[in-house]
Order: structure tokens, then sequence, then C-alpha cells
């Protein structure tokens, strides 16, 4: 038997440090999600005004969000609307119509669009893009950056009201 055969898959190692542009950008959302299905991180928040430029129509991101999906996990997203979401990313809706239990989607609607971190967060590691129309930000696993982002994001919730939601009902 050739020992290549019982390696496990190689994972996308994550960025620790700068990045830019738009393809390093969707690069690192789906190696973010890769590497939560892989280690098992129980909690991701996304945040973006509308998440317009982020990869989560794809067929690999909604495979990864499926290996990630299980019981104890958590999905929290933050954005000014959603309709972006529901016009380029219909695998990702039609993931979260089927995982609304782990999913909790929120608006603020009181911070301009701009003071909304365009970030992922996550208890292993996080990104953040400062500025978005070259998308370029830092990434990292230092404790001191990832503390840093979750604080400004639940400063963020606290402004926020629930949105996007799995099914409306119709009468």
């Amino acid at each position: 038997m050739n020992l290549d055969d019982n390696q496990a898959p190689t994972l996308p190692i994550l960025l620790e440090g700068r990045f830019a542009g738009p393809s390093e950008f969707s690069a690192l959302i789906r190696q973010a999600f890769v590497n939560a299905a892989a280690h098992g991180w129980r909690e991701i928040i996304l945040s973006d005004s509308s998440f317009e430029d982020w990869p989560l129509g794809e067929r690999g991101v909604a495979q990864s969000l499926n290996d990630w999906s299980r019981s104890g996990r958590r999905l929290t997203m933050l954005a000014k609307s959603y309709d972006e979401v529901v016009r380029r990313h219909a695998r990702f809706v039609t993931w979260r119509r089927a995982w609304a239990h782990i999913v909790d989607c929120r608006k603020n609607v009181v911070l301009p669009a701009d003071d909304l971190p365009s970030a992922l967060w996550s208890p292993a590691w996080v990104f953040q893009r400062f500025d978005l129309a070259r998308s370029t930000g830092i990434a990292g696993s230092e404790p001191s950056r990832r503390v840093m982002l979750k604080e400004r994001l639940d400063e963020c919730f606290r402004k926020s009201s629930p949105a996007f939601p799995a099914t409306t009902l119709g009468i």
C-alpha cells in the first residue's frame, strides 16, 4: 500500500497577515469554511453590509458549510440588508433554510454601511477587510485580534434586530 493513500487531505493554511484583492478575499472565505469543518469550529460570525462580493453561493462553500453543520454549531450573520444574498447566493439561501436552527441573521440599520465591519470571526481565526473597494485587510489567529473584532461585532449586534428569515409565511 502506498503511504500517500493513508494521508489525510491537506487543509489550506489560513493566512496570518495582510491580504489584497477580490481573489485573495474570496480564497480566504473558502479556506475558512474548509478549516471550520475540518477543525469543528463551534461558532462563526460573518459581518458585511450586503455580502454581495462574498463567494457564499459557490458549490464548494455550500459543501464546506454542510460539512461544518451539526448540533452545537452556530453561525451568526450581520448585514445592513440581505437583498444581495437572496439575489446572488441561491445555494447559500437553500443551505440557510435547511440549517435555520443553527443560523441567526441580524440586520443593523443604525450604523452607516461603511461602519459595519466586513469580517469573519471564529474562536480560532479572524479576518477583516478595511478597504472594501480594493478588498484589502488583515487576517490572523492572534488572541488580541480575535478579542478586538469580537468586541466590535458585539457592539454592532446590540444595535441589531432579526432579519432574513429562513422562510416567509404568506396569507
